[in-house]
């Protein structure tokens, strides 16, 4: 199984058409990675009418079909929020046609 480590940054901020803080910037940074070595299930597929080809199941195969080496599995180290204040106001905004 591979392994990924990463820590996740959430900007958040409020503007004036929605005063509750929410994100506006996600930042993830991969900080480990454990690889899970070479596919044990490799799927055999047709490509035309004669040849073969052989491919990893990580691949071809869904999430649930995938042999241990071809699963990924994504670990959360440290999420930050960041609260950057309030959005400035567009400056046409109130302003009549």
């Amino acid at each position: 199984m591979t392994y990924v480590l990463v820590d996740v940054h959430h900007r958040t901020h409020t503007c004036p058409s929605d005063p509750q803080p929410h994100p506006y910037d996600t930042t993830r940074t991969v900080v480990g990675l454990v690889p899970g070595g070479p596919c044990r299930q490799p799927v055999t597929i047709r490509c035309g009418d004669v040849t073969t080809t052989t491919l990893a199941c990580g691949r071809h195969a869904p999430a649930d079909r995938q042999c241990p080496s071809c699963r990924v599995t994504v670990t959360e180290r440290q999420v930050r929020n960041e609260f950057m204040g309030t959005a400035p106001q567009h400056p046409t905004a109130g302003v009549a046609a």
